[in-house]
């Protein structure tokens, strides 16, 4: 179970991301989609499903958004109301600053009873105004820690800027965090740096490492790409040309994906840091989709080949 393979700080945990069907769409429609889901998932061999929380982070910087904005449906009402047949722990993002203290504790109620975990997120620009910090999230979480685990998530690109990534890590992990789920990651240099620095600092504070999950999506075409970086998530130079130059971006993203899971399976066995992947699927083309399961395959048999994942039974299909 997810649960007890974070307790215990199991290696080769692996996750599949989503987003929810935008407002407005009908329910009907959202029903076909969930099922579409469904079928797609179950089959694979996950330990969770993250839904995010899908926030208008415009105001954060002033170039203009390649894709146009659409809210999203609410993700613990989408998890819990159309994908129950999915018999896999869901994960769900909630940026906790747009919140009240009670709206925070409610929430929380709802998503022990459905044995869902959260994952607090920073809000969508610095001048938001914050209702609740994240330091009093977690201690409003905290009542759940005895049967609960809580995510945060990790940025290897802030590190690359600020070099205190390791620092929040340990701070949020002090918060009662015990696994911290990364930005997309492209750049390679980047995320093991992250890493390399928090391994140094564990060791300097005596303090135990928490588990790293690494997010890896494709690209598959030059729009996407550019959302990529509106988004913060550095892809360097030259490899951006590789994928303007292939024949196929999508099959190149995906080969590029799966070296970095391979570099960071080595990374992360070798100096016996628990770690996973989660394989990020937001796009609605349906060529990216089927690429994103390749992928959660591949990775797998990756981690099982190499004794770091052990093989479970695959989820049934949909009734």
């Amino acid at each position: 179970m997810f649960l007890d393979k974070i307790k215990s700080r199991e290696s080769g945990i692996l996750l599949y991301g989503i987003t929810p069907p935008k407002v407005g769409t009908a329910p009907e429609r959202i029903a076909q989609i969930a099922q579409k889901t469904m079928a797609r998932l179950m089959p694979l061999d996950i330990d969770a499903l993250i839904v995010y929380d899908v926030q208008d982070e415009s105001a954060r910087t002033s170039v203009e958004r390649p894709f146009p904005f659409f809210q999203a449906q609410d993700p613990f009402e989408f998890a819990s109301q159309y994908l129950q047949d999915l018999k896999v722990p869901k994960i769900i993002y909630r940026p906790a600053g747009k919140f009240s203290k009670d709206e925070l504790s409610d929430w929380l109620e709802g998503l022990h009873k459905h044995a869902f975990y959260p994952v607090f997120v920073g809000v969508p620009a610095p001048d938001y105004p914050v209702k609740t910090s994240l330091p009093e999230a977690y201690r409003i979480w905290s009542k759940h820690q005895a049967t609960s685990v809580i995510g945060a998530v990790t940025i290897p690109e802030r590190h690359a800027v600020l070099k205190d990534e390791d620092k929040r890590i340990l701070d949020k992990a002090g918060c009662g965090v015990s696994y911290f789920i990364s930005q997309c990651v492209f750049n390679l240099a980047y995320a093991k740096q992250v890493i390399e620095d928090l391994e140094h600092t564990c060791k300097t504070e005596r303090a135990t490492f928490p588990t790293i999950i690494f997010t890896l999506t494709v690209c598959g075409s030059e729009k996407t790409l550019d959302f990529m970086e509106w988004l913060g998530i550095h892809v360097p130079d030259d490899l951006k040309q590789d994928f303007r130059a292939a024949e196929s971006m999508l099959e190149k993203s995906v080969q590029v994906c799966l070296d970095i899971a391979s570099e960071l399976t080595a990374l992360c066995a070798a100096r016996a840091i628990p770690f996973g992947f989660n394989i990020e699927s937001v796009a609605i083309r349906t060529d990216e989709i089927e690429a994103s399961i390749y992928m959660v395959n591949k990775i797998a048999e990756m981690l099982e080949t190499n004794a770091v994942r052990k093989v479970t039974v695959a989820q049934s299909s949909v009734a």
